[in-house]
């Protein structure tokens, strides 16, 4: 699932090239994606692109006829195909294609099986629900102490369910979260209303280090890279049966109430020894 990072890194990558230009035609929109009634994505046929960001993992495309806002779901991504080539091989599944001014194209593409992307056409970000729910952005430099403390309240919730939560903290995806979890040293399952301050404060810490470091390690790569580095630099995530990188422990799979993590039993140890 593409999470806060990588997304980021996309944004910057399409903000640096579409912005100021206009859109040419939009084709090939499966209309399942579309979220707003009588405002389909073809509207913004003619329309100048001002500005490319990101909310949480959406990203949003200012335009002269409204933003388009892009959900990817758990498998959905954005494939850049310059005027002239190189074009993909294989390419994946298209659910819309955007054409700019001087041949060049955005494809919005979906990898899993079943749709989970979804589009909207709206006068500003916040009227897409999602996006008005979204808690405080942990990347952003204003993120503080206080943005966690609130967040996590004294709620009797497991941490790494509360770190995914995107009406808490903004962007964050199960990979992350284990990630986050293993430097914070702390178990998935602990809840927050049990976590002492010295625990809050390695996972704010943990959190802002985590997710700043992988947004500086994926600026500049080319899209088809970014879910390689993302997977390269796991310490934990995916890498169930490995040594962990800190001890040397073997990382295992843990499934707790429909939820799986990977994470160290010694760095992160149980819900007793993580102050459960």
């Amino acid at each position: 699932m593409p999470e806060s990072p990588e997304v980021q890194a996309l944004v910057e990558f399409l903000d640096e090239r579409v912005s100021g230009r206009v859109i040419a035609g939009v084709d090939g929109v499966d209309p399942r994606i579309v979220k707003t009634r009588g405002r389909p994505l073809t509207g913004l046929t003619g329309a100048r692109m001002t500005a490319v960001r990101r909310y949480g993992k959406y990203v949003g495309f200012d335009t002269g006829a409204g933003c388009l806002v892009v959900s990817f779901g758990r498998n959905g991504w954005i494939r850049w195909q310059p005027s002239g080539g190189p074009f993909a091989e294989t390419p994946a599944p298209l659910v819309a294609r955007i054409a700019l001014d001087d041949g060049d194209a955005m494809e919005i593409v979906e990898t899993g099986d079943f749709l989970a992307v979804a589009a909207w056409v709206v006068d500003a970000p916040a009227d897409v629900p999602g996006i008005a729910a979204l808690g405080p952005d942990p990347i952003s430099a204003d993120f503080s102490r206080e943005d966690l403390d609130a967040a996590l309240g004294r709620r009797r919730k497991q941490i790494k369910a509360l770190l995914q939560e995107q009406t808490s903290l903004a962007g964050i995806g199960n990979a992350y979260s284990d990630e986050i979890l293993h430097r914070a040293k702390l178990s998935p399952t602990v809840h927050a209303a049990v976590l002492a301050d010295d625990d809050r404060e390695r996972l704010y810490t943990a959190t802002a280090e985590i997710l700043r470091g992988a947004v500086a390690d994926r600026r500049g790569l080319p899209l088809d890279q970014l879910k390689a580095a993302k997977v390269a630099a796991m310490a934990v995530h995916g890498r169930g049966g490995e040594a962990c990188p800190v001890c040397g422990t073997t990382i295992v799979d843990h499934v707790f109430g429909g939820a799986s993590a990977q994470l160290c039993p010694a760095c992160q140890g149980d819900e007793a020894s993580s102050g459960a």
